[in-house]
């Protein structure tokens, strides 16, 4: 699996207060504001990472973080720092990082294809930095309603939906060929995305996601990366993760194929669990901070405690390092550390595109 395989905003904080949901229940509503969630310690870490990862930002508005990798200015970094910076609470015109946000805006744009797809470099996994840039698109659509997006957001949508494969999923090229879970939680949070900001998604493309995401469940309730236990085979923390967020961004909120999900998470790989820098850390937590937050709960209250002390201490300085890039890295951190800010619509567990 690779780590580039990339979750009601308000324009307001976050107000502080309320009852945490009692229990282990899954999401039917939003997740409510425990009030004890944005230590100090958390907000000094996030500051020093915006502040980091705002001098990264080239002068084209991309990011450099796959340089290693022989690309330069990659789309999908570009559009995981941007969300990094909405979920401080910026948007194109308006916040501390507004211009930084409106130059990952410009960037996305100006590298958006006549056939939709989004793409900025001879990357091999395309449909990674697609789904990526389409959800940023989405995002920003959705809280500003710029007309300047709307159409090449359109032209994303139609092209995930148009590559989407006979199983239902999706994978690296624009092409209906196979598929593995990695690659359709991307495509599948880009339609949720875009459809929560009033683009119209084919229902049945999500339906065939929804059947593809099952068959990739196993009996101990984890995920394989492909359907029928294929790819990297059996069950693993981070392709489970990516499952039960694209279930839950599919509009599945209940069930025992989701509980049997949010528990193999929890069990298998928790922070402080040992992962520690183990292959794919940051994805994986990524996603299950998202899955996490979604059911709220016990789940909620009991994860994001652990991985926000983790991610703390496991700052260099004013960045984070030890997966695919510094950039890369830091954008992920700070989006999983920001998640209580509530800040983005779509994290908002009370809706999703199957409602």
């Amino acid at each position: 699996m690779s780590p580039l395989s990339i979750a009601g905003g308000q324009d307001k904080p976050a107000v502080a207060g309320g009852s945490p949901p009692q229990g282990n229940a899954l999401a039917g509503h939003a997740n409510q504001v425990r009030g004890d969630e944005i230590t100090p310690e958390t907000k000094t870490a996030i500051e020093r990472g915006l502040v980091w990862l705002s001098t990264k930002q080239t002068n084209g508005g991309g990011f450099n973080g796959m340089q290693s990798f022989g690309y330069s200015n990659n789309i999908a970094i570009t559009a995981l720092s941007g969300l990094a910076f909405m979920e401080a609470g910026n948007l194109p015109s308006s916040g501390k990082y507004a211009k930084e946000v409106s130059r990952c805006v410009e960037f996305v744009l100006a590298n958006c294809q006549d056939s939709g797809l989004i793409t900025s470099d001879a990357s091999q996994g395309p449909m990674y930095g697609h789904g990526f840039a389409t959800l940023f698109l989405g995002e920003v659509y959705g809280m500003t309603h710029d007309d300047t997006i709307k159409e090449k957001l359109e032209r994303a949508v139609r092209l995930i939906e148009r590559t989407q494969n006979n199983e239902g999923g999706w994978r690296y090229q624009p092409a209906p060929l196979d598929a593995d879970i990695s690659v359709t939680i991307c495509q599948v949070m880009a339609l949720r995305s875009a459809r929560e900001a009033g683009i119209h998604v084919d229902s049945g493309v999500i339906r065939r996601a929804i059947d593809y995401v099952l068959k990739c469940q196993n009996p101990d309730g984890g995920f394989s990366y492909q359907a029928g236990g294929g790819g990297f085979g059996g069950s693993g923390f981070a392709r489970s993760a990516a499952g039960c967020c694209a279930l839950y961004y599919s509009g599945k909120f209940d069930g025992d194929n989701l509980k049997r999900g949010l528990d193999y998470i929890k069990n298998s790989g928790g922070p402080g669990g040992g992962r520690g820098d183990g292959q794919h850390y940051f994805y994986g937590y990524y996603y299950a901070t998202q899955a996490m937050f979604l059911a709220g709960g016990d789940y909620w209250a009991s994860f994001y405690p652990n991985i926000r002390d983790e991610l703390i201490q496991r700052q260099n300085g004013d960045h984070w390092t030890g997966e695919v890039s510094e950039d890369y890295d830091t954008a992920m951190a700070l989006i999983i550390l920001q998640m209580p800010n509530r800040y983005l619509p779509v994290f908002d567990a009370s809706t999703g595109l199957g409602r």
